[in-house]
């Protein structure tokens, strides 16, 4: 709620903001029909959001002023300096108490009683004149000079009310209640304390939260910040060799408030990918026109935050990519309409975080890549042996179209075609340490995904030592670090003069270092056997190889400094850093090596081959792990989706289960149960087994996690314990392997069930409050639909002109140029969106409003805000919709 109220109070701070002046210049210019309206959906947005948090009194003041501007605004009021004078002063008592709202959270209970009788009398008298249309501005002539000339301007209104009584003898009554309320003139005063005590307040307003900085200013600040991080890791490397120096605990100090800054630093850095993505919608509608075919696209995730720098690097690809699609991807309208398809085809870019990292995918619905015809073109210019053609995975195939100069495209257009366009977009991705992947399905479409980090600026880094020198890797691209004794060391072997290393279930292609860099070894060749071989193993794209270096030391944050313009063409380095130690340090660019040494397809033979020599072997990799003191059990690794390390303040108690906050999610953890297998002391971090499917995990808590071995998995012996299969026999040793369907089941009972996929439902959202578009949005995407928001019908209408595929729409009754009644006409008017399912959803609840909805051909009437309601009526609709669509089928 907390968050919900701070939007609140930032919305309403920037509406009443303007709403001063514009009430001042109603004064000037009573028969501004637009500004009156403008001040009318202002404090009735306020009054709206009032009655879904709760604010009673807030939203009592609010109602009163917005009856009169509602009399005002239908023409049954004159907008008199009086009645300007009152709804001022209900602006005066909203502002004060927002501000007591937002200084202690909680709302003032402040009596208004009185301004919102006078306000409430004011309107109800209002009522009475509307057949006298000609009377009123006599009335007003008469006593305007009466108010002009009343030395208290609050208490002005008593003369117009008493002058509107004059001509209507029956409201003489309520005109004695109107004038008796004398000491109105203390208002301001109570206005000016408040105003007073809130300058004093040291509690800074939620408006005055943002500023506007250059950014050449946030860029210098970065740089600054990076030196800095270069000075503190040098003191932390002194201070590491003296941990009783008297600077220790200061360093200490400065390492963390160091990282805070930096963190602070690299916020102001992050701006939402959709900065990226704002010319893409002109892009795709304009090489709709060239190529003539009815294209949507559709972006989610926009609001997904990464690096400036990033973001520029990025802006090329993504563009490359979406022009890609368009013309390759997406079919002619007849096509697409013969293979029984909509003749709109979509392109969809969606965003979001995953770890360290921004990923990022460009899926259409479009043809998809044929894989005979990237075989066909991969063998024609010699980049695979048609014998290797059939064994070749989908992934490896479709990975050719990154080579230089390669395109499948029978015709080369103004578009593309050419064959360069998609090595460069893996170049640019690569160079800022991301990766690539493709995936198509004939028919159905193809989907790139694209991963990359959240910042270039400073980055963690592996620093190790080849060739005698130092050098350093981002953290991102190492996958692990694997040691071999020298008994080990023959494990490695050689197929078609390449060195290779089994490293679990595949082979793993390796590069000396020091070789690829033109190094000479340090080490004696006679002491070579004494020491360990040390493995980086590094991920470009899809494809992994192992380093052989000569030490690996530690991991240190560096500052990365562009790479001198006599190496810029080498290739190998992507920059260079300074060390804790003082040191200068290449930093590599491990897709530069891979590149260097021929790439994936210099293995992809020796590869190939080993593989199929070795399909008749029907062994699995078992994962083996601790229960425990003393016991090991195994788990196919086939089933396991990650592992992780949880700190044991992390695990909290949700109704007598164990669960952790993992992903922007809830994972639900269990133990294995059964005799033998409990006990022992609690472990932090606590190792943990995740299981996922689909869009449901859960976690396994173990002791230990011990080695990962290939091996036939054979019960010998079945078991009649709960969630054990049996017993097999692993490494030579009898291991209890456990049914991981029991655990899944016991976390979550209908982990099997099919979950309902409501994306391909869309839901339009029409409201002029960004707070309640934004509330209606994230409620409707957390039950599964797919939202599109608006601020106006007119807006709306313009969606709709362009892309009427939404299976509803839900709107407020009350907003500029067109209200809710025309749209909603409008809608059932028009063929293509005369079946949409179209909600009414208003802080109103009039008897009068209801009728004119369902005369307009609503479906639905809601009140502002019951999200259950609207998600209830929602997924009635997709029912029926899904079931009306399985009968036509």
């Amino acid at each position: 709620m907390d968050d919900i109220l701070q939007e609140f109070l930032a919305e309403s701070w920037e509406n009443l903001g303007q709403l001063d002046s514009e009430i001042v210049e109603l004064e000037k210019d009573p028969q501004n029909a637009e500004l009156i309206a403008s001040i009318f959906r202002t404090i009735h947005t306020i009054k709206g959001t009032c009655g879904f948090l709760g604010l009673t009194n807030l939203g009592a003041v609010a109602h009163s002023a917005e009856n009169v501007l509602g009399k005002m605004r239908e023409r049954m009021m004159e907008v008199s300096p009086g009645a300007i004078s009152l709804v001022l002063e209900a602006v005066d008592s909203i502002k004060e108490l927002l501000q007591g709202l937002e200084a202690t959270g909680e709302e003032p209970k402040t009596d208004h009683s009185t301004l919102t009788g006078m306000l409430d009398d004011l309107a109800n008298l209002a009522t009475a004149p509307v057949a006298e249309p000609a009377a009123a501005p006599e009335t007003v002539a008469t006593t305007e000079p009466a108010e002009i000339s009343a030395p208290a301007v609050v208490a002005a209104p008593s003369p117009a009310e008493s002058a509107t009584i004059e001509s209507q003898p029956v409201a003489e009554a309520p005109a004695q209640e109107v004038r008796a309320p004398e000491p109105t003139p203390a208002s301001p005063e109570v206005v000016a304390d408040a105003a007073d005590d809130g300058a004093k307040s040291s509690k800074v307003s939620v408006a005055d939260l943002s500023i506007r900085v250059n950014v050449n200013v946030v860029d210098s600040l970065m740089n600054l910040v990076g030196e800095l991080v270069l000075t503190r890791n040098q003191l932390l490397q002194l201070a590491r060799g003296d941990e009783e120096s008297k600077y220790a605990a200061p360093i200490t100090h400065l390492n963390r408030v160091t990282t805070d800054l930096q963190e602070g630093v690299m916020k102001t850095r992050m701006q939402p990918i959709g900065n990226a993505w704002n010319k893409l919608p002109r892009l795709v509608r304009d090489l709709s026109q060239v190529t003539h075919k009815h294209i949507e696209l559709v972006m989610t995730g926009a609001e997904t935050e990464l690096d400036r720098t990033v973001l520029d690097a990025i802006k090329d690809p993504l563009t490359h990519m979406v022009r890609n699609s368009a013309d390759h991807g997406i079919e002619a309208p007849e096509i697409r309409k013969a293979n029984g398809k909509p003749e709109s085809g979509t392109i969809h870019l969606n965003a979001y975080h995953e770890g360290g990292h921004v990923i990022i995918e460009i899926q259409d619905d479009g043809a998809g890549i044929s894989r005979e015809r990237v075989l066909k073109k991969a063998i024609s210019q010699g980049l695979i042996n048609e014998a290797d053609a059939d064994t070749m995975t989908d992934s490896h195939v479709f990975s050719m179209i990154f080579q230089p100069g390669f395109s499948t495209a029978e015709q080369v257009s103004s578009i593309s075609g050419r064959g360069v366009g998609m090595d460069v977009v893996r170049t640019q991705i690569e160079k800022i340490g991301g990766t690539v992947d493709l995936n198509s399905k004939m028919g159905k479409g193809t989907t790139v995904r694209i991963k990359i980090p959240l910042t270039l600026a400073i980055v963690s880094a592996l620093v190790l030592e080849s060739g005698g020198q130092p050098f350093a890797i981002p953290q991102l691209g190492v996958v692990e670090l694997v040691r071999l004794s020298a008994e080990d060391r023959t494990k490695i072997e050689t197929i078609h003069d390449k060195k290779v290393f089994r490293l679990r279930d595949r082979l793993l292609p390796l590069v000396h270092l020091n070789e690829v860099l033109q190094l000479e070894e340090v080490a004696l060749e006679d002491d070579d056997d004494l020491h360990d071989t040390n493995i980086v193993v590094v991920q470009v794209g899809e494809d992994q190889f192992g380093l052989i270096v000569s030490r690996i030391f530690d991991t240190e944050e560096i500052v990365v400094k562009p790479v001198g313009r006599l190496l810029k063409n080498i290739g190998l380095y992507q920059g260079t850093t300074i060390l804790g130690d003082g040191r200068v340090v290449m930093i590599l660019d491990v897709g530069g090596i891979f590149n260097q040494c021929g790439g994936s397809s210099s293995h992809s033979q020796a590869v190939a081959e080993e593989n199929n020599s070795g399909a008749g072997r029907e062994t699995i990799s078992m994962l083996l792990f601790g229960i425990g003191d003393n016991e090991t059990m195994a788990v196919p690794l086939s089933l396991v989706a990650r592992l992780e390390e949880f700190p044991l303040d992390s695990i909290e108690l949700n109704g007598g289960r164990k669960v952790v906050q993992y992903r922007d999610n809830l994972l639900p953890l269990l133990s294995v149960e059964g005799a033998g297998y409990g006990g022992g002391e609690s472990i932090d971090p606590q190792p943990v087994v995740v299981f996922s499917e689909n869009s449901r995990s859960m976690g396994l808590m173990v002791s230990e996690i011990k080695d990962i071995i290939d091996e036939q998995l054979v019960i010998r012996m079945q078991s009649d314990r709960p969630g054990v299969l049996g017993t097999a026999i692993i490494g030579k040793n009898a291991i209890d392997v456990i049914d991981t369907q029991y655990y899944v089941m016991r976390s979550t009972p209908n982990w099997f069930a099919k979950v309902e996929d409501k994306k391909s439902f869309r839901v339009l959202v029409v409201d002029d409050s960004m707070f309640f578009r934004q509330l209606v949005a994230t409620a409707l995407e957390t039950a599964g639909y797919s939202v599109a928001t608006c601020d106006s019908c007119v807006a709306a209408v313009e969606i709709l002109e362009r892309n009427a595929n939404f299976q509803a729409i839900v709107t407020d009754l009350d907003l500029p140029m067109m209200d809710g009644f025309e749209f909603c006409e409008w809608v059932k008017e028009q063929s293509n969106t005369q079946e949409t399912c179209v909600l009414a959803m208003t802080s109103s609840n009039s008897s009068a409003d209801q009728a004119r909805a369902t005369e307009a051909g609503f479906d639905q009437f809601l009140v502002k805000f019951n999200s259950h309601e609207l998600i209830s009526c929602l997924d009635e609709h997709f029912a029926r919709t899904k079931h009306s669509a399985g009968v036509n089928a």
